[in-house]
């Protein structure tokens, strides 16, 4: 099988892309060259790295960029990771497949929470969700996975 070259790619570029670029990398060497940007870049979201961490991924030293800091890459996916990426989701010249993969915004949803464990809960989640996307590829890049 060859290699393919998948970008994911959200807003900030600061937890759910930087979660599945740690996993691609962790689960699919070999066969996922990942790379992960965003519409924006926020910076790396401690959360997601301690929850990854908690994971066995260390995405500690991976940082939030925006597409065009990326290197040259011919991509085979564009996986946008939330709604906004995939409705400004940039040009990309040559047969690169475009998919969306809807997840939950963690910090979102963690906002309000009243105590550590009630704030990386969500995080959690959308790690363990993405995990098992990620799991899955390249076989399951064949269409849009909507929550």
């Amino acid at each position: 099988m060859d290699t393919v070259n998948v970008l994911f790619l959200c807003t900030g570029n600061s937890c759910r892309s930087q979660m599945a670029e740690g996993f691609a990398k962790s689960l699919r060497p070999g066969s996922i060259e990942a790379f992960s940007a965003g519409v924006e870049k926020r910076g790396l979201d401690p959360d997601a790295v301690r929850v990854m961490a908690e994971a066995g991924v260390d995405i500690s030293g991976q940082r939030s960029k925006t597409v065009d800091e990326l290197p040259d890459v011919r991509f085979d996916y564009v996986i946008t990771l939330c709604g906004h990426a995939a409705e400004n989701c940039p040009f990309f010249p040559g047969p690169v497949k475009r998919l969306h993969a809807g997840f939950d915004d963690p910090p979102a949803l963690a906002r309000d929470a009243p105590d550590e464990e009630a704030r990386l809960a969500p995080y959690r989640r959308v790690r363990d969700e993405i995990r098992r996307f990620v799991a899955a590829m390249p076989g399951n890049l064949s269409g849009d996975r909507r929550p």
